[in-house]
């Protein structure tokens, strides 16, 4: 309870959230985890919730971690293509999801975490039209980093969304940039 507790006051985003299964929770991409889900929670964050931010910029295909206006850290991306475009504006983190399971969006086949999964192995999201979704993950198909091919989605390198994900918690701003 104590720990309840102290977690809403750490994680003020928390209600944004709720506890899921890995393997039953489904993600739907391009665009999609559909559901809300659970948050990591780190014990070892270095960085302060309210000094650090993402900035993605879709011309140099970058993601820059941020930590009082200073680059901490960047990585190569993949972003959306023609008519998927990445939405640029400002946005935070909503959803992080370790070994996420994934919907196919046109015809519903479910693929379960593993290296098949199109999402990788974690799953960042940050935008929602309450239909759709968008955010950071990984992919078995890393020759993809660095181009335009997602339905939206930022690709990383499964490595580098991994550290991603022990960087941030939910409510950590995101902005995309032109």
């Amino acid at each position: 309870m104590i720990l309840l507790s102290l977690l809403s006051i750490l994680l003020p985003y928390s209600s944004m959230a709720a506890t899921t299964t890995p393997g039953v929770d489904v993600a739907k991409t391009g665009i999609s985890p559909k559901f809300a889900t659970a948050y990591h929670v780190s014990d070892w964050l270095q960085y302060s919730p309210s000094q650090l931010e993402l900035v993605i910029r879709l011309g140099e295909r970058r993601v820059y971690v941020m930590n009082n206006a200073r680059v901490v850290t960047s990585y190569p991306i993949a972003i959306g293509r023609n008519g998927w475009e990445t939405p640029i504006g400002h946005y935070q983190v909503i959803q992080m999801i370790e070994d996420p399971t994934w919907e196919h969006p046109l015809n519903g086949d479910i693929i379960p975490p593993g290296r098949d999964n199109p999402l990788g192995s974690h799953w960042i999201g940050f935008w929602t039209d309450g239909t759709n979704y968008i955010g950071f993950h990984g992919t078995p198909n890393e020759e993809t980093v660095g181009q335009a091919v997602s339905h939206g989605c930022v690709r990383m390198f499964n490595r580098d969304v991994l550290a991603l994900f022990n960087k941030v918690q939910l409510g950590t701003p995101v902005i995309v940039e032109p």
